[in-house]
Order: structure tokens, then sequence, then C-alpha cells
């Protein structure tokens, strides 16, 4: 097959597709590029603006004319010059943190880490804060309605109905807020007395020891009404551990 001729007029005809005679440099020279650089284009005189304009006044005693300002001055000036930050607080805006598809309302969960790592416990809800409201029931394995990071979870595959069960509208974040005055209290307590042992310690409000019974008695009633209710109840009483010859990335939960 002949090869094709050349464009006529092109400076930097194709040889392949992609591929051009000559490289950058090269047209760079070619174009005479280098001319435009030294090229140096007059610049237009600037006008200057008049700062004050004659205005015509009437009257015997006032004169007859007056200069005026073009631009009237500001009557503000500011003590301090400087751009001062505004922070724009968008208090409309709620981010909640996106939850994993395996945790929904009513699984069952695996704590890993805190005071009660290793037991099993029933998602809730999640409140604004993005953290997860969870109770054992207490009845079951001691665990409290508690507050935890769905980091710090391993969600499994059994999961309760938990459609009935209705949450009352305080448990919320501010519900799990400790009093700051009664903590100041204690240290100043502590403080004072360094060799001393504390004797403060923290007591349960009797609208968390209602909350907790009413919450046990909807997920107790959901259990046992459950077929297999009393695989449940051991499910959920006994602890997670790994004995030998078990891989947690080889489990299914």
């Amino acid at each position: 097959m002949p090869a094709k001729k050349p464009r006529a007029g092109h400076k930097n005809p194709l040889l392949l597709p992609g591929v051009h005679r000559f490289g950058r440099s090269k047209m760079y020279h070619k174009r005479g590029l280098f001319v435009k650089r030294t090229l140096k284009t007059a610049k237009k005189p600037a006008v200057k603006k008049p700062i004050y304009v004659e205005k015509p006044i009437g009257g015997a005693q006032n004169g007859q004319k007056r200069l005026v300002k073009v631009k009237k001055s500001k009557k503000y000036h500011p003590t301090a010059i400087g751009t001062v930050r505004r922070v724009v607080k968008r208090t409309g805006i709620i981010r909640r943190t996106r939850l994993r598809g395996s945790l929904k309302p009513g699984t069952i969960l695996i704590l890993v880490a805190g005071l009660h790592a290793g037991k099993r416990v029933v998602l809730l809800k999640q409140l604004d804060s993005g953290l997860l409201l969870v109770t054992g029931p207490f009845k079951i394995n001691g665990v409290p309605l508690r507050r935890v990071n769905q980091q710090y979870v391993i969600a499994t595959s059994t999961r309760l109905d938990i459609s009935k069960v209705k949450l009352s509208e305080t448990l919320n974040d501010t519900y799990f807020r400790r009093d700051k005055k009664s903590l100041r209290k204690q240290r100043q307590q502590q403080e004072g007395e360094i060799f001393a042992h504390s004797k403060t310690q923290y007591e349960v409000s009797d609208t968390r020891k209602k909350d907790q019974v009413d919450v046990d008695k909807q997920l107790l009633s959901i259990v046992k009404g459950n077929k297999e209710k009393k695989l449940l109840l051991k499910y959920l009483a006994s602890p997670f551990c790994l004995r030998s010859g078990q891989f947690p990335h080889r489990m299914k939960f």
C-alpha cells in the first residue's frame, strides 16, 4: 500500500495516529513563538478621573460655585483594620453518621470493647449523635441501656422483630449525660483528701431504672414469643469467646 501524503500547508504532519513528525521544541521555533515574547504592546495612557467637580449654587451669600467630591467619604471608620473571620452555623443541617448495612433495629450485636466486652446485646435505634442505643436485656446478661459506637460492634445474622417495641422520646443523647455539678464536687473532695479513698460512687437514678424495666419487659415478651425461645435466651446470656482452632475471619456470625 502506498504511504499517505501529508496534508498540504500543515507544518507538523501526522506520521502515525497520535505521533507527529516534529516535537514541541521544534515547533516552537518553526512557528516563531519566540518572537512574540520580545514584542511589547503599547499601554494606553490611564485617564485620571477628577476628584472634585464644580457645581453651581444659588443664593447671594452662598457664592456662585462650590467644589464637591465625586466619591463621598465613608461616615464610619473601623478602629481595627483587618478582616474578621465569619463563622456560619448551620443549625438546620444534621450530619448523621451512616450505619453499616447489617446494623438494623433488632439485630443482635457482639460488643468488642468496654466493660461488657464479649456480651451480646440487642440494637434498639440510632441516636442523633450517630451512636447506637443497645441493651442486653439487663435481666438476661446485665447490660443496661447504653450508647455504643458502631466500630466496637460485630453484627450477627440473628434478628428480632422489635417493630412493636415503644421507646420513650427521652432516650436521646442528653439522657446519658452526667450532671457536671456533681462531678465538680467529687473532684473537689478528691483534691482535698489526697491520700483518702473516694467514697462517692455513681448511683443509678429512678427514671433510668423505670425505663430499663419497661424496655426489658417488651424485649423479653418478644424473645419468649419466638419459636426458639430457649436457644435465644441461652444465646443472649452466653458471652462470645474464641476457642483453639477458631478463626474470626472464617466464622459466620
